[in-house]
């Protein structure tokens, strides 16, 4: 028993010591500070600031009415009585309201042709025609809704019209008209605000991409100098690569505790965002997430050598990671090697939890899948972490061999390395090169 309690309490102190030694090397690099306080913080506020006015009311637009009967009069009022749309302007053709779409006075166009109110009158179907301006997802919204809202009311009061022509009661008509009835309900996001939409999803990616990118930017940075986390200090050679590995997840973990619970909780409560679940059960997913996140930090930051390359991934993955989240389209629709490919990613499943448990209302039990896979991917990441680890840490300690052996192979096919790197990179190359083994890229100007 006493073995077992001195070896946990070295565990223990051992961790602790990796784990104070990382968040000191956190703490000292500007970099990683500004992705981890300033971005982790600034990102949620930014993107909530943005799109706080989720919503687009009594967007401008311009009727061209060319039949100019009842029934065209009648729809552009009730179309400007919807909340989508507002027409301020009425044109007398097409070209004079594409002018003024592209002076930005309208964002969308109704075009009501000759021979509406004809065909209507005959009991023949009558077409409407609209125009968006697609600079932005919103204003194309607003059109097809409104339009849409205002022609399903018309084509309800067109029949009760032609049914009571025609000798019906109106019971009869209304039952007619709607055999099956049916009430509109949206309960996840009743005013249909993009930011209810984007938001959601955008929190829980911001974790993972602020985490992975400060992670590895100092790993990376690490490598650079020749050093990486598989080269411990002194003090903390002959630890189980297990222990380094849970030492410095827990540095990440104790920051992304604070920065996650201002993410998550905070931020929806400042911008007044759907909170439908207790903040127990956030709390609880935001473990597993971190978690998560730590571990696949790890693994893929392994493929890191250099400080820049960190910013390349951002700009490439981003966009990647928050459409394979499913908020924007259905992930049954997804070809089925995107659907695979996502499974890589904690936002995956985190964003999807997030969703389901805090905008649509939904308990833990709901989003028990995504939690199991969560706790999956870490114990997987932990694995791959552990033996990127070994790996990176062999090709250190058996560098020096590995050299010899790559300049015997040069000079057997009588090639000279040093050579080579003096001539493409010059002096300070070649010394490089001695000193770390590794051949510089950039070539001077």
């Amino acid at each position: 028993m006493a073995s077992i309690s001195n070896f946990v309490k070295r565990w223990v102190r051992n961790a602790r010591d990796i784990t104070l030694n990382e968040l000191k090397r956190i703490f000292t690099d500007g970099g990683v500070m500004i992705i981890f306080f300033i971005g982790g913080l600034l990102y949620p506020l930014l993107y909530n600031a943005i799109y706080y006015r989720g919503q687009l009311e009594d967007m401008p637009v311009a009727v061209v009415d060319q039949s100019g009967g009842q029934y065209s009069r009648r729809y552009v009022r009730e179309l400007d009585a919807t909340r989508e749309c507002a027409v301020t302007r009425k044109c007398a053709d097409l070209r004079e309201a594409e002018r003024l779409m592209q002076q930005g006075e309208i964002h969308g166009i109704i075009l009501i042709p000759k021979g509406f109110d004809d065909a209507i009158v005959r009991g023949e179907q009558g077409t409407i025609s609209t125009y968006a301006d697609m600079s932005s997802f919103l204003y194309y919204k607003n059109v097809t809704m409104g339009t849409s809202y205002v022609m399903l009311d018309e084509v309800h009061a067109i029949q009760g019209e032609r049914y009571s022509a025609a000798g019906f009661t109106d019971e009869e008509t209304r039952t007619l008209i709607s055999p099956v009835g049916y009430g509109e309900n949206m309960p996840y996001n009743r005013s249909m605000s993009y930011t209810i939409f984007f938001i959601s999803a955008a929190l829980m990616l911001v974790i993972q991409q602020t985490l992975f990118y400060g992670s590895t930017l100092l790993s990376g940075t690490m490598r650079e100098q020749n050093r990486s986390f598989a080269s411990l200090p002194a003090r903390f050679r002959g630890i189980g690569v297990g222990r380094v590995i849970l030492g410095r997840g827990m540095a990440y973990f104790l920051i992304y505790a604070v920065v996650g619970t201002i993410v998550l909780l905070l931020t929806p409560w400042l911008f007044h965002l759907p909170q439908k679940a207790e903040w127990t059960e956030i709390l609880l997913l935001l473990f597993v997430f971190v978690w998560d996140c730590i571990f696949f930090s790890f693994t893929w930051g392994t493929m890191i050598t250099r400080r820049e390359t960190v910013f390349v991934l951002f700009l490439f993955m981003s966009p990647i990671c928050m459409f394979l989240t499913g908020f924007s389209w259905p992930m049954t629709n997804v070809p089925k090697f995107w659907q695979v490919f996502s499974y890589i990613f904690p936002s995956t499943f985190g964003c999807r939890a997030f969703i389901n448990l805090n905008t649509a209302g939904g308990t833990i039990g709901t989003v028990a899948p995504e939690i199991i896979a969560m706790t999956i991917q870490a114990v997987v990441y932990y694995f791959l972490a552990f033996v990127a680890m070994l790996v990176e840490h062999y090709i250190q300690s058996h560098r020096d061999k590995l050299l010899a052996m790559r300049e015997e192979l040069a000079r057997k096919v009588g090639f000279d390395m040093e050579k080579h790197v003096y001539e493409i990179g010059g002096e300070e190359a070649l010394e490089e090169y001695r000193r770390t083994g590794r051949i510089r890229r950039e070539i001077p100007q």
